[in-house]
């Protein structure tokens, strides 16, 4: 069997940020080769190089960038074409070999789209607001290749179908905020793929999607990949997804590559604590460990023995005495069009008559689908947004009973955690300060030094230091700032918690710290917790029970480890077929 052709090569590729005459090192000599039909698999943390080593081969990183090595362009493989009709889909500036970083800007322009296509993580602040999303791909299309509009449209909506668009023709004249997430990231891989580039970089394409779109984009990549013998680069936190889509692995930490090979050698026979760390510290689907481990523990050599938790079934459900928290047939409908006297002609029903309890001391993870409903649900528990039926009681009184000095009381004892630690911290003060704000709303210090010392108490309890307490928020990292949003909803020490989609943003790593320490806290205050969250490994070592959520309704609840074990809605089982396994 022949070697596939080499797309990319990269020798001692290396990338300091100077500024203010100080230099530093964030990708130290890179190296590593892509093959045109296979997807080389980059994996690490947040700030370990990945993204910035793609974005030194395709030429964007700041003018502040001091790039060294080379990045050579092989010949690019023959791609069949979308319309046989198209006699130039390949051009012969498209097959010439050159070093990616010697190429000027003018030359860059050639070569981003033409040779290489890349996918960025979050298709709506790629894809313009302004400009229909069929105008976008085909703008791709006449910037590298002359012909008439005609057939470029005709090109774009052949590419549409091939990429399983519902609708090429609704979507081709449609805007950003009309479609989907996945629907976006479907025109996403549209543009990266019109003028058939030998290379795509697909930077975290699916992080931000739900299981079952991601298990879609997964297998579209592949089918693409292989109809087209394109090499793509795949960079990722979640080796779930590299091992569904990559032939070869490169792990990076702090701007080296510390393993490579591949696939099935590097995630099933690891060699560098740091990469066993990244696989032990993903939540487990056929066990509950007591604590996760992480990556810390492995790179000091200082693991701990695993020791598990009984099953949800063995433990019991912990419904015991009253509800907590009771709901009751519960609705929220927002209008989408009104006629010109203001009366209601279009409305959705967002979340659609639900009614359970969360008893004191559990933890109820909720689970579905982006516009599910879940976190609406959690909003409307705690009055942040207006119910549109229904009751909610906590601890036996019913919450539209209350007067307003009653209301501000009770907030004291049902808190959030949100999904985005930067967009919910204030960046104009510190987070010391963030985190005393609530005492200060409530009247619960005297003055500012009692209450800094209760910051600093439970910034020490959180794994925060104590002299960060004058640091702003942009000099955290996003574990460390959505410890310090942990610390501000627990610093009035709430019975109820809601955590919406608190951990989806953060990596494995620092996500298995975030859900030991909210396991450490539940133990030792006894706090009660509704988790809202689309991953389904992370519900299952939380929770205690699960509530399965689809189109506004709960289909299915019960014992976590019963649920998984023996799901009984077709939803369900659809949800749990999608994971992303080793």
């Amino acid at each position: 069997m022949s070697m596939p052709d080499k797309v990319l090569e990269v020798e001692h590729l290396r990338v300091d940020f100077c500024h203010d005459g100080e230099c530093h090192a964030a990708v130290k000599d890179v190296i590593f080769d892509v093959y045109s039909g296979r997807t080389l698999g980059i994996v690490g943390e947040s700030g370990s190089g990945k993204s910035v080593s793609s974005l030194a081969v395709m030429g964007l990183l700041p003018k502040t960038a001091v790039v060294s090595g080379h990045a050579w362009m092989g010949k690019a493989p023959q791609l069949s074409d979308l319309s046989e009709s198209s006699e130039d889909a390949v051009c012969p500036e498209k097959t010439e070999r050159m070093d990616l970083l010697s190429l000027d800007e003018d030359a860059f322009l050639h070569v981003r789209g033409g040779r290489i296509g890349m996918i960025f993580q979050e298709p709506m602040t790629s894809l313009n607001p302004v400009h229909r999303c069929g105008d976008q791909v085909m703008e791709m299309l006449l910037a590298h290749e002359k012909m008439p509009k005609t057939e470029a449209r005709r090109r774009v909506l052949e590419l549409f179908e091939e990429v399983m668009l519902p609708r090429p023709e609704k979507i081709f004249s449609s805007y950003p905020h009309e479609i989907s997430g996945g629907q976006k990231q479907r025109v996403m891989i549209a543009m990266a793929l019109i003028c058939h580039p030998s290379l795509l970089i697909a930077d975290e394409p699916t992080t931000a999607l739900d299981v079952t779109v991601q298990k879609t984009i997964l297998e579209l990549l592949r089918s693409l990949q292989q109809r087209h013998n394109i090499g793509i680069i795949f960079i990722t936190h979640d080796l779930g997804v590299i091992a569904q889509i990559a032939d070869d692995v490169a792990v990076m930490y702090k701007g080296e590559i510390v393993e490579r090979g591949p696939a099935e050698q590097v995630l099933h026979h690891p060699q560098h604590p740091y990469t066993r760390g990244l696989l032990a510290c993903r939540p487990p689907l056929d066990s509950r460990p007591h604590r996760l481990p992480t990556v810390q523990d492995y790179l000091s050599g200082t693991v701990p023995p695993t020791e598990t938790e009984p099953s949800s079934k063995e433990k019991g459900d912990g419904r015991q005495g009253n509800a907590l928290l009771r709901v009751r047939d519960l609705g929220v409908t927002y209008v989408l069009k009104r006629n010109v006297f203001g009366k209601v002609k279009q409305e959705l029903k967002a979340v659609d008559g639900l009614s359970f309890d969360i008893y004191r001391g559990e933890t109820v993870g909720l689970v579905g689908e982006s516009g599910c409903g879940k976190s609406t649900l959690g909003r409307a528990i705690l009055q942040l947004i207006e119910r549109s039926a229904g009751t909610v009681e906590y601890d036996g009184v019913s919450l539209d009973k209350l007067t307003g000095k009653e209301k501000k009381a009770l907030r004291r004892k049902m808190q959030i955690v949100f999904q985005d630690p930067y967009s919910s911290l204030n960046p104009r003060i510190t987070v010391g300060e963030a985190i005393m704000e609530p005492l200060r709303v409530h009247g619960l210090v005297k003055d500012a030094k009692q209450g800094r010392a209760r910051v600093l108490e439970l910034m020490k309890q959180v794994g925060l230091q104590e002299d960060w307490f004058n640091r702003y928020s942009h000099e955290f990292s996003g574990g460390q700032r959505q410890r310090v949003c942990i610390a501000r909803a627990l610093i009035l020490e709430p019975e109820l918690v809601v955590c919406d989609e608190s951990v989806s943003a953060l990596d494995v790593s620092v996500q298995a710290q975030v859900l030991n320490l909210l396991n450490e806290l539940k133990e030792q205050y006894g706090y009660t917790y509704l988790f809202i969250t689309h991953d389904l490994s992370v519900v299952k070592f939380l929770s205690d029970r699960i509530m399965v959520m689809e189109k506004g309704r709960i289909v299915e609840q019960g014992p976590s480890d019963e649920l998984f074990a023996h799901p009984q809605h077709p939803y369900t089982q659809r949800l749990l077929a999608a994971i992303p396994r080793l």
